[in-house]
């Protein structure tokens, strides 16, 4: 059986590219970099997991993330709603895809309910330090990407192991940084490119994790058929 080919790699080159471009532009304040550069950022992504034969939820996930970075390139309220739902329903995607094919053993049980417990705890303590600062309007809606946002990255580490795990706990950090500045709490200097990094690390260690783990499952299969073959 033949591999994804060079495509993919191509695909996963430009995207660190389009990565680096967009970072760069929002380290040093250019506006139109970051803006003719985000969109490129998850489709390229997309497509890389496609090539490699990713199941569907995964490349559903990455292009809600793509949507919902066009989406929030706009600073009107409709745009923003919309892109933190289409955020939304690729966290749902990525639920999907852990429950779908996932390990149930990529982590020992009283790992798993240490993590568990972690992260409820951390939820938990962020909503309480935030809550009294975040704009009425938008307390609920913030918990419930919270709670979606810790889902993910507990799914993630106990379905798919470390790597996927930190891709996981990197974008719960991307939104709790988003967070704090709805709060209106003091900001690291060019917050919008700590948000980004953090962001684009989890969507690559969630994609290359989970297809790195699926395609170790089908390599004994494929060796077998080829030894088969001979």
């Amino acid at each position: 059986m033949s591999g994804p080919g060079p495509r993919a790699g191509v695909l996963l080159g430009v995207f660190g590219l389009a990565a680096a471009v967009d970072l760069a532009a929002l380290a040093v304040g250019s506006g139109a970099g970051h803006t003719v550069a985000k969109p490129l950022l998850m489709p390229l992504l997309a497509g890389w997991a496609a090539a490699q034969r990713a199941p569907r939820p995964l490349v559903a996930a990455l292009l809600c993330g793509g949507a919902g970075d066009v989406l929030l390139l706009s600073g009107a309220e409709p745009a923003l709603l919309a892109g933190t739902a289409s955020f939304a329903a690729g966290h749902v995607c990525y639920l999907v895809l852990f429950r779908a094919h996932g390990s149930r053993y990529a982590v020992p049980a009283a790992r798993a309910a240490a993590l568990a417990l972690g992260y409820a705890t951390v939820l938990g303590a962020t909503l309480v330090l935030l809550w009294t600062d975040l704009p009425a309007g938008l307390r609920l809606p913030v918990a419930a990407y919270g709670l979606l946002l810790t889902a993910v990255a507990y799914r993630s580490a106990v379905r798919f192991g470390l790597f996927a795990g930190t891709g996981g706990a990197l974008f719960l950090l991307s939104g709790t940084l988003v967070a704090t500045e709805l709060a209106g709490r003091p900001q690291p200097p060019a917050p919008g490119f700590w948000v980004m990094l953090t962001y684009l690390a989890a969507q690559a260690l969630l994609a290359c994790a989970t297809v790195a783990a699926l395609n170790a499952r089908r390599a004994p299969a494929v060796t077998y058929g080829e030894m088969r073959a001979v």
